[in-house]
């Protein structure tokens, strides 16, 4: 009996490793790949999405427009392990919401895990989805909000918008239930933010000289460097959210850069084909709509798939900014819905299209299998829309009465808000 014992410790202590059936055990390798995750969709924030977005707005707008993205992340950091963890990922409450048992980070500590990585990993991984949703919202008003009451409207929707989606699809929620697929957050970072952005820009109304006078962009350099990093951060945004270091990730890796690439090519060339003019700002746009529409697909699609979602994504972006704001009249500043969310939602309910349904019967059978899945995915791109168009109204009302309106006054948007605001200059040109 003593020498069994004892041999039994000595292969325990060779293969640290191994488990026995379900027992969760920590893997180094799958950390690893996820701390690295969380850094690179980080990233995606106060650098790549705070460039992108910054080169595309008006130069006298510049550092307003960066500074919203940044200060969103920095707000959402802190909002998240207060409460917003808890609300996405705590004790399931009817398949709604999370409950408030980890408040605060309430019980969780450097021994927790969530699967085979330490749960503070994970908690932070999520964070940076929360903290890009809120950001991808700032492209629709940049101009003309309120600085004050970006940073309301930042707390309220993170706390009470984001979270909902969030645990409906990932922590036990009714997306679940409906058997709706959202690998990495089309549904709940991108037609969230989408629908969000187009309630807020209609609410606050047109820019001062909206269709009547050129709004230039201040440096298409700056929106190509910022969607390179984007494209670079969104690579922990898919790959990572298998958070695992395996064939999925890796799956996930390649499909993401294939759509990406093929949106891309697709804007250029209906472009091209549309203006006779292949514009950077169009290339760049073409490959985030190619990644917003692979998002929710990246885990269970095959190269071939991703493709044609890439593709397809660009076209209907394309038409999205450059048609369908006009013909309705919003004014969606940096196209926010046009990207995001009108990509989004071709990226869900693709995901039912292509995924890979594990059937190895019949035509019919599967068939069937991908027809009830794209109803699954068609359902909770519609409960998202409504629920974020009707909450984001409830949360815009409330941002009001707090802090007195949303916009700022004529004389500032005039002027430019980075000096009437902040008191900086994007550049300094001597002038």
């Amino acid at each position: 009996m003593k020498i069994r014992t004892a041999l039994t410790t000595v292969f325990l202590l060779l293969f640290p490793t191994l488990s026995f059936a379900g027992e969760s055990k920590l893997s180094a390798g799958d950390t690893a790949w996820v701390l690295i995750s969380t850094a690179l969709v980080m990233m995606m924030t106060p650098a790549g999405l705070a460039l992108f977005y910054g080169g595309m707005s008006r130069s006298k707008n510049l550092l307003n427009t960066i500074a919203m993205t940044f200060i969103s992340y920095c707000i959402v950091s802190i909002v998240w392990v207060c409460i917003g963890y808890s609300l996405s990922f705590g004790k399931d409450i009817s398949g709604l919401i999370g409950g408030f048992d980890k408040i605060f980070l309430n019980d969780i500590d450097i021994n927790s895990l969530s699967g085979t990585i330490p749960e503070y990993v994970f908690l932070m991984f999520q964070m940076t989805f929360a903290c890009i949703a809120v950001a991808i919202i700032s492209g629709a008003v940049v101009d003309r909000i309120k600085f004050s009451s970006w940073i309301v409207f930042s707390v309220l929707w993170s706390i009470f918008i984001y979270t909902a989606p969030c645990h409906w699809a990932w922590g036990g929620g009714i997306f679940e239930e409906l058997g709706a697929l959202d690998f990495a957050g089309g549904n709940v970072v991108h037609i969230n933010a989408g629908v969000a952005g187009l309630v807020l820009c209609l609410v606050l109304g047109k820019r001062k000289g909206y269709n009547k006078e050129p709004m230039l962009p201040s440096s298409i350099t700056l929106t190509a460097l910022g969607a390179g990093l984007l494209w670079f951060g969104w690579f922990g945004f898919n790959a990572g959210s298998e958070l695992a270091a395996n064939g999925v990730a890796a799956s996930a890796l390649l499909v993401t850069n294939t759509s990406a690439a093929a949106g891309a090519i697709g804007w250029l060339f209906v472009e091209w084909l549309k203006t006779g003019k292949p514009t950077l700002l169009g290339i760049a746009s073409g490959a985030i709509a190619g990644l917003v529409a692979i998002t929710p697909a990246a885990g269970y699609v095959g190269m071939p798939a991703s493709l044609i979602m890439g593709f397809i994504s660009a076209i209907i972006g394309f038409y999205g900014v450059s048609f369908l704001k006009y013909k309705l009249g919003y004014d969606d500043s940096l196209d926010a819905f046009g990207i995001h969310g009108i990509c989004g939602i071709w990226g869900a309910i693709a995901t039912g299209i292509f995924a890979k349904s594990g059937i190895d019967g019949s035509f019919m059978e599967i068939f069937s299998w991908h027809a009830t899945q794209t109803y699954s995915q068609f359902l909770s791109v519609i409960i998202t829309i409504a629920y974020s168009a009707v909450g984001t109204y409830i949360v815009i009302q409330i941002t009001k009465l707090i802090t007195g309106g949303l916009r700022v006054s004529e004389e500032e948007e005039i002027k430019g808000l980075d000096t009437s605001v902040h008191g900086e200059r994007g550049f300094e040109l001597g002038l």
